[in-house]
């Protein structure tokens, strides 16, 4: 017998997007959101996307910030399932985007 979740505005706003032909997607709410998706965090977000670093060593190289200051962001973003890890040059952690769409839970 099939498991019935209950029916929150977050999961069926995720339903339609399924529906709607999305099949690896994140949704976070507007409060989550808000707090995560900094302008600087976005940055590091597209440079992953665009450069990807075999590190978040040279992460932080190419963004010009401190190298702490970069892991505790990617760490975050790894925390609310935005970012994942492979393994990278010489074992390092290389940071890779975790979904192909990011979406902000609409206020109903």
């Amino acid at each position: 017998m099939p498991v019935k979740t209950k029916k929150t505005p977050k999961t069926e706003f995720a339903r339609r997007l399924a529906k709607a032909g999305y099949e690896d997607f994140l949704v976070l709410d507007k409060e989550t959101a808000e707090k995560v998706l900094t302008p600087r965090r976005l940055e590091l977000l597209e440079v992953i996307e665009e450069r990807e670093p075999e590190s978040i060593s040279k992460l932080a190289e190419i963004v010009d910030r401190e190298v702490s200051a970069v892991h505790r962001d990617v760490k975050l973003l790894w925390s609310k399932s935005v970012l994942d890890y492979e393994e990278g040059f010489r074992g390092r952690k290389k940071p890779v985007i975790r979904r192909s769409h990011i979406f902000i839970e609409p206020v109903m």
